[in-house]
């Protein structure tokens, strides 16, 4: 069986954001960009099912500008065998997403597509949804443990849910998205860094796969959050609750 991964290469989630002057988005240039963390999780997964002897193959797919090749070489230095970029220089939307992956799953063939249960820069958390649907899989999102059974073709997927833990059984082919309990995603290796350059990654654009790209959304206007008022410490009860109910109105 063959796992295709989606990852996307998005601003580091330590480097702290700064909005553009003129509001249309976060300032990009000259930002440490990497592996969207949920991307890390679907794809250490990916690794840990291919070595348990229950997958083939493990293709990482990354979507968007050039540089979306060094988020794939760090893919296959974690130990995917080959990757699949898809060139798009405008902004890339969920569904535009979803759509680019639909297609590159009827090349590909895969028994199973994981992915991030959502990116870190739009947190979206839409792209699996949309791509199960137009694929008509069964889909299985916040995955927080995953058990394949290859000899019946069945996928169980315990996921987070606000009551606690779903349990879903699903038929494969099926779309899985990750959530942050999955797993403790694995650091490349230095001789891993090396056999990544040698590795394969075969560049498609949404021409070639039939996808017309086009924009569903627009973004009216990006501001930062106000900034947070200074605390005050009070001398009693009594007074904390004429504050709460006098000043800050919630009681």
């Amino acid at each position: 069986m063959k796992i295709m991964v989606a990852v996307k290469r998005v601003v580091d989630y330590a480097v702290k954001i700064r909005v553009k002057a003129d509001k249309t988005g976060v300032e990009t240039q000259n930002v440490k960009m990497s592996m969207n963390p949920f991307c890390e999780i679907a794809l250490e997964e990916a690794l840990r099912i291919k070595e348990s002897g229950l997958a083939s193959e493990v293709v990482a797919v990354s979507m968007g500008p050039a540089q979306c090749v060094d988020t794939l070489r760090t893919g296959l230095a974690m130990g995917a065998d080959r990757g699949i970029h898809v060139e798009a220089t405008g902004a890339l939307y969920p569904l535009s997403v979803a759509k680019l992956l639909k297609a590159l799953v009827e090349v590909e063939k895969p028994g199973l597509l994981i992915l991030g249960k959502q990116a870190i820069d739009d947190d979206c958390n839409q792209t699996g949804q949309m791509v199960a649907g137009l694929l008509g899989w069964p889909q299985g999102t916040f995955a927080s443990k995953v058990v394949l059974d290859k000899e019946n073709q069945v996928a169980t997927v315990d996921r987070e849910v606000d009551g606690g833990l779903e349990t879903l059984s699903l038929d494969l082919p099926a779309v899985i998205t990750t959530d942050l309990r999955l797993n403790q995603p694995r650091y490349a290796t230095l001789p891993n860094i090396m056999k990544a350059k040698s590795k394969v990654i075969k560049k498609f654009t949404p021409q070639e796969l039939n996808v017309e790209i086009k924009s569903d959304l627009e973004v009216v206007q990006v501001t930062e959050p106000p900034k947070r008022k200074a605390g005050v410490i009070v001398s009693s009860v009594d007074e904390l609750l004429d504050k709460l109910k006098n000043e800050a109105h919630v009681i």
